[in-house]
């Protein structure tokens, strides 16, 4: 008799103490759970395995990115219903990893007997593989030149063209800003660009350098509507390859300089301006205050620099802060988050005096779900262009990821800082929250 799906459920159900908010569909065909929900796809029993073997989030990634489960639905609404059951029950912290959840089972009949049972239905064998898409771990310090340079290259080094599918024509990487839900996609990115510029104060003749440029966006729209020359930097061959080709397609190889540079490598300064849109949160707790420090070398007196950065909510212990391991593994290898309040209190230890922060989160989940939306548009084409796991990975990330900036989980807030002479003329416009105020 089919009954896997009844049997996981009830598994589930009793480790949990309470009940699977959502339906499952198991391998046998059976399945069990509330109708009218999303379906939960366990194609193959080797998803238990990956579970037993690495208890927790890195087992469910594993298990989704190799398409062992699915979801059959909608994937926001199982995300967010699973959310509450899962991750957001306020369990002891150690049963996060594989080694003390095996040491807790040891000692809890309950969880032995559940560990057992998972052992039945996923079946003998060793542990699953990891699917080829997670990031290889590298030996060293976090955020060295050559680590930083690997944990760019595994999330921006997948292909122009799939990037293309899902950011759609605009090429841009980060929170686009709406004027209403209604909008485009390419309206709210040109509308992102354009505020940067305009909080940035920039003027014909000015330097500007953009600090994780990506495939050239934002220096593109700053030297053709604001006359600026420009300097992006990437540490991702394939954006710089792309971004180069843009710029001379615009004709502006001239005011427009791609390179393949560590922020930390930059000796031709003083800029006038500088923008840092989505590039911070890949620096790290470790090294921000010397990012900052080197930022604020690299500005003429007077001179701005708008941080554009996602945050997460704070802790009441700093020290417990664990970075995700889905992300960690499969989307952003060593990216951390800090609580906006530490960033500006950096920004400000390293000389810059902060004159405004914008929060913006709401905009980054319409954002989101346009590029899941572009995403299962062209999924066929996605899927071609780098693998399946590749797609699923990005899709489920979006997703996901959409859902905690509309719960408050996390956020995104424009920084907008002044290198501020001696004589404390900071040359921003007394009323400047329009943005349109042009200083003297």
């Amino acid at each position: 008799m089919a009954d896997a799906a009844r049997r996981l459920t009830t598994l589930v159900e009793d480790v949990l103490g309470t009940p699977l908010p959502v339906r499952i569909r198991a391998w046998d065909r059976s399945e069990y759970g509330p109708p009218g929900t999303p379906i939960l796809v366990i194609r193959h029993r080797r998803a238990l395995r990956r579970l037993l073997w690495k208890p927790g989030e890195l087992g469910l990634a594993r298990a989704w990115v190799a398409g062992d489960i699915d979801v059959e639905g909608d994937l926001y609404h199982a995300l967010d219903l699973l959310a509450g059951t899962l991750w957001e029950r306020g369990e002891d912290p150690d049963r996060r990893s594989g080694l003390a959840a095996l040491l807790a089972a040891a000692r809890d009949p309950r969880l032995r007997s559940a560990a057992a049972e998972l052992a039945r239905l996923g079946g003998p064998g060793l542990p699953p593989r990891p699917p080829r898409e997670e990031a290889r771990r590298t030996g060293g310090r976090l955020h060295t030149p050559r680590r930083d340079k690997e944990a760019i290259s595994h999330h921006y080094d997948v292909g122009n063209a799939f990037y293309e599918r899902v950011l759609g024509p605009s090429m841009v990487y980060s929170c686009a800003y709406w004027e209403s839900p209604d909008g485009t996609l390419e309206d709210a990115q040109r509308a992102k660009l354009d505020l940067v510029c305009r909080k940035l104060d920039l003027r014909p003749g000015q330097r500007l350098l953009d600090v994780g440029c990506g495939w050239g966006s934002m220096v593109l729209h700053a030297a053709r509507e604001y006359g600026v020359s420009a300097v992006g930097i990437t540490l991702s061959e394939e954006q710089a390859a792309y971004a180069r080709k843009r710029v001379a397609e615009a004709g502006l190889t001239d005011r427009i300089e791609i390179r393949v540079q560590d922020y930390r490598e930059i000796s031709d300064g003083p800029f006038d301006a500088i923008s840092s849109i989505g590039m911070a949160e890949h620096v790290g707790s470790a090294r921000y205050a010397e990012y900052a420090a080197d930022l604020f070398a690299l500005l003429v007196p007077g001179g701005r620099l708008l941080n554009h950065q996602i945050a997460r909510r704070p802790l009441m212990d700093e020290e417990a802060y664990e970075t995700d391991e889905f992300i960690d593994r499969y989307v952003f290898p060593d990216g951390e988050l800090a609580p906006v309040g530490r960033t500006v209190a950096q920004l400000e230890e390293a000389g810059f005096e902060v004159r405004d922060v914008e929060a913006i989160r709401e905009h980054y989940a319409l954002t989101l779900r346009q590029w899941v939306a572009n995403l299962e548009t062209h999924w066929d084409e996605a899927v071609r262009l780098t693998s399946p796991g590749r797609a699923r990975v990005w899709r489920l990330y979006m997703a996901a990821s959409a859902l905690s900036f509309e719960r408050n989980r996390i956020g995104v807030n424009q920084v907008l800082a002044v290198r501020t002479p001696e004589s404390g003329v900071s040359g921003v416009p007394l009323r400047a929250r329009d943005w349109r105020g042009r200083t003297a």
